[in-house]
């Protein structure tokens, strides 16, 4: 090809391009068929340990309800939209029909399930697809959890969550702004009361669904008690907008968005009575990192279904991947991690059930699960070589998913700060000199 050295240099002749410039690519069954890739999903093989004998009848039935649905509905889609990071709406009613929006929450037209069987959903849903499971996520983990357990009316359950329950609506939760992240405590918006409501002001960043959803749960300042309140603020509402963040490497399929708040009027029915304090956020984030835990789990039993298979199929110097010992040690310490953060995430579920779970222990269990998950999903990264970095074959896409759920619910450093914090009762979230400005 002619290089010109014209001011635009993309611009090339039509006549200058080969004959089969511009030509769709080949399916990558044709192109590569030494190896299955992950549209058609690799089955079941990281319980190495049987944890299905610690699941319940009903825990087993969600398990496999959800495993079921992921592979078949998802798997042979997600690896086009991740690439065109657009959401596929058309899934919704598929997962809405799997009764798992909602979770532990009783009544209201939600499941009820347990603590563990939530999770186990979790897993199986970031098993094929980590921007599936953020969606469901903070559809029912942070908002709906917001709405009914701790936070909303009785009258804001009747009214919100049998719709949400169905995936019929969909909502967020918007608490993070542009320089609040990990400090989301000092957050700016405010919320100032007037005659018959309240009027919102401010921005939000990173919020997953935000850009689509129906109900929006959203945290902002009262500028009278100085208190973080929270409010439900429905799409379209005057002073409302919201836009998609472009360019993301992970999540891709997740519609995350800038809200802008110009003095939106809220009713007061649409107040949440029950967020009077940060601490009260802070409530539902604690329940909420025991689902984000179990994400990083189901993406690292998916890279394993993957290699597990890969290293079987694919044959470099007349034998299978998997005949070489360095892979085979490699598969093993993927295995290993599997099974222990597979038993850490199922002890955090119980010591919640028992009402023994503290904060710190929901912290140590998220930052530590993500960490190990890192390592798992960078073993596959190295099993796979080229087709590595592919996302038809799962791994560099679960390897760039897992980075933002690394961050997101308190960054890995900010959750083994919240552990340090209860063992040693001493916090150490600002500087020491900051600290000692703060007590002067």
């Amino acid at each position: 090809m002619t290089v010109r050295s014209a001011s635009n240099q993309d611009e090339i002749e039509t006549k200058e391009r080969s004959s089969y410039f511009g030509l769709p690519a080949l399916d990558v069954s044709l192109a590569f068929p030494q190896a299955t890739p992950a549209s058609i999903f690799p089955p079941s093989a990281s319980d190495y340990y049987q944890f299905d004998d610690l699941l319940t009848p009903e825990e087993k039935d969600v398990r496999l309800r959800v495993r079921e649905c992921m592979e078949k509905e998802v798997a042979p889609i997600m690896a086009e939209y991740w690439e065109k990071a657009k959401f596929p709406f058309h899934i919704i009613p598929k997962l809405g029909a799997l009764r798992i929006a909602g979770g532990t929450i009783k009544g209201y037209g939600c499941p009820g399930l347990s603590i563990t069987a939530s999770a186990v959903a979790s897993a199986e849903v970031a098993r094929v697809d980590a921007s599936c499971s953020t969606f469901v996520l903070v559809h029912s983990s942070l908002a709906m959890l917001t709405i009914v357990a701790l936070c909303g009316s009785e009258a804001q359950k009747q009214k919100y969550l049998p719709s949400l329950a169905e995936f019929k609506t969909v909502a967020c939760w918007a608490l993070t702004e542009p320089d609040y992240g990990s400090d989301a405590s000092a957050l700016r918006t405010t919320a100032t009361k007037v005659e018959g409501g309240w009027i919102l002001d401010g921005q939000k960043r990173w919020i997953g669904n935000s850009t689509f959803a129906d109900v929006l749960v959203i945290f902002a300042r009262n500028t009278t008690t100085n208190q973080i309140n929270g409010f439900i603020v429905k799409k379209n509402a005057p002073g409302l907008t919201a836009t998609k963040i472009e360019n993301k490497i992970g999540l891709r399929i997740v519609q995350n968005g800038d809200i802008l708040l110009k003095k939106a009027f809220i009713p007061d029915e649409d107040r949440l009575p029950g967020v009077n304090s940060f601490q009260d956020t802070n409530k539902v984030l604690a329940v909420s990192r025991i689902m984000v835990a179990w994400q990083p789990i189901g993406i690292s039993m998916g890279v394993y279904d993957m290699c597990h298979r890969y290293l079987k199929e694919r044959k470099q110097f007349g034998a299978p991947l998997a005949a070489f010992q360095l892979n085979q040690e490699k598969l093993v310490r993927m295995l290993g991690n599997v099974q222990a953060m597979t038993l850490v995430g199922w002890r955090l579920c119980k010591l919640y059930e028992n009402g023994k779970m503290t904060p710190g222990h929901a912290s140590l269990g998220k930052s530590w699960i993500s960490l190990k998950a890192r390592e798992t999903v960078a073993l596959g990264r190295e099993l796979l070589g080229g087709n590595g970095i592919l996302a038809d074959f799962l791994i560099a896409k679960a390897f760039c998913d897992l980075e933002p759920i690394y961050t997101y619910e308190g960054t890995y450093d900010i959750n083994s700060l919240v552990t340090g914090r209860e063992i040693t009762g001493v916090a150490s979230f600002k500087p020491a000199a900051l600290r000692q400005r703060s007590r002067m």
